[in-house]
């Protein structure tokens, strides 16, 4: 039997009969939120910040997203109110994604089910900010994404028309408001979110980087990063090429103007000359 089919024909973990479930919510509220001096109850972590709240926890992040985990909606509503007047840039509406974890009948085997639950050995608070971390940045991803989406639907009809007619736009502010959008998206992936870097915890439990490995292959992390990298590199490039453009063309306009002003200063001077002679 070769590994193919041992992966086949190896079921799957499954829950627990009758396991309890949490309900894992991330919210992105806005582009960024100041945990500094926050108290919302006992500190699990610091970085991220990590608070247990009633019989669940609520997981903050600087990049403006929170993941809260087993908690009610009303509990939800409460804590998301009373974080706004520390929030940056808030949005509306919130981006949000929200997971289940049960618990594994095989205590040994944490795995994702493919549009199911996340089975965890047990509810550990490791355990618990991993999926935190994971969700949390699945979450911005999905913010970005959308951004660099419209700066396509923008900049497609640009280029378009320069393929077409050989024209570009005619206002070069509206091409540096498309290099503005892009690099926010790309400082805001690689300096704030830092999605290829792995979370804290598993520095002090690498026991726990198989299961950190799945959540990032279930939330394909590394692959839509590559993929927002790739348009952002491709938005650049087409809007520094459309402002190079631009820019040559009003030179050359320029350079024209003045030929038209030397040719009628020395046209004025030979009529003078004319003038003076007759």
């Amino acid at each position: 039997m070769n590994v193919d089919q041992l992966a086949v024909n190896t079921p799957a973990p499954s829950p627990k009969p009758g396991a309890p479930t949490l309900r894992i919510r991330a919210v992105m509220l806005g582009e960024r939120i100041n945990p500094a001096g926050l108290e919302l109850g006992s500190t699990v972590s610091s970085t991220p910040a990590a608070f247990r709240v009633h019989a669940g926890l609520a997981v903050i992040f600087r990049y403006g997203v929170v993941v809260l985990i087993g908690l009610l909606p009303s509990e939800e509503k409460v804590l998301l109110d009373s974080l706004k007047s520390r929030v940056t840039g808030e949005l509306s509406p919130f981006e949000e994604e929200i997971a289940q974890a049960q618990l594994c009948k095989d205590e040994s085997a944490e795995a994702i089910q493919p549009g199911g639950p996340i089975c965890l050995a047990k509810f550990s608070d490791d355990r618990l900010l991993l999926i935190a971390d994971a969700l949390a940045k699945s979450t911005s991803l999905a913010r970005d994404e959308r951004r660099v989406a419209a700066v396509f639907d923008v900049i497609e009809p640009f280029a378009r028309k320069l393929a077409e007619q050989g024209r570009t736009p005619p206002r070069r502010k509206s091409i540096l408001q498309l290099i503005g959008n892009a690099l926010l998206v790309q400082q805001r992936v690689a300096g704030r979110v830092a999605v290829a870097e792995k979370p804290d915890v598993l520095w002090e439990k690498p026991e726990l980087d198989r299961l950190y490995g799945r959540l990032e292959d279930e939330y394909e992390l590394k692959e839509r990063l590559d993929t927002l990298e790739r348009k952002l590199t491709a938005v650049s490039e087409t809007a520094n090429a459309l402002t190079d453009i631009i820019d040559t063309q009003r030179s050359l306009r320029l350079e024209i103007a003045v030929v038209v002003l030397i040719v009628i200063e020395v046209a004025i001077g030979c009529f003078q000359i004319w003038s003076g002679t007759h």
